[in-house]
Parts: C-alpha cells; structure tokens; sequence
C-alpha cells in the first residue's frame, strides 16, 4: 500500500473513529508532531514513519508545480512552498 493509500485509510477511519482522531490531533501540541504522528500511527497498526511522509509531500508538491503553467522554473510559487512540511 503507498503512503498516500495509508494516509487515506487513516483519514477515513479518524473521520468515525473519536477516540483515534484525538490522539492524532494531539500529535500537533507535540516537540516534534511529524515523529509522534508517526508513531501513533505504528501504536494503531499502520505501519508510517516520518522519511515516507516527508518523500510523500515532495512527491505531491512537485506534481503540482509541474501543473502550474507548464511547471518551469518561473512557474508561479505555490502557497506554502517554502515550507511545505509546517505545522
């Protein structure tokens, strides 16, 4: 399963499951959120750790900026693009 079908699953069980999308949320009020993310993740049985969310975004994020007037170097700055990994 890719990283993005794991983090779809885990969004559709949190969206029914209270007690589960607490601890997820409480992973922001964290000192590193992305590695206790991860970690809830794994106590949960989803096999998730922060290189893979991390490889995941990069992936995303130039996929859309390859979409944004033909993807070039002077393709408009997407928001948050210069830090896409924020809390």
């Amino acid at each position: 399963m890719s990283t993005t079908e794991l983090l779809d699953e885990i969004q559709r069980r949190a969206v029914t499951d209270t007690e589960m999308r607490r601890r997820l949320l409480e992973t922001r009020q964290d000192g590193e959120p992305l590695l206790a993310f991860c970690n809830v993740c794994r106590e949960l049985g989803y096999e998730l750790y922060p290189m893979e969310l991390i490889a995941a975004g990069e992936e995303f994020h130039a996929q859309m900026k390859r979409s944004t007037n033909g993807g070039g170097e002077n393709s408009p700055m997407l928001e948050g693009e210069d830090d896409f990994l924020r809390c």
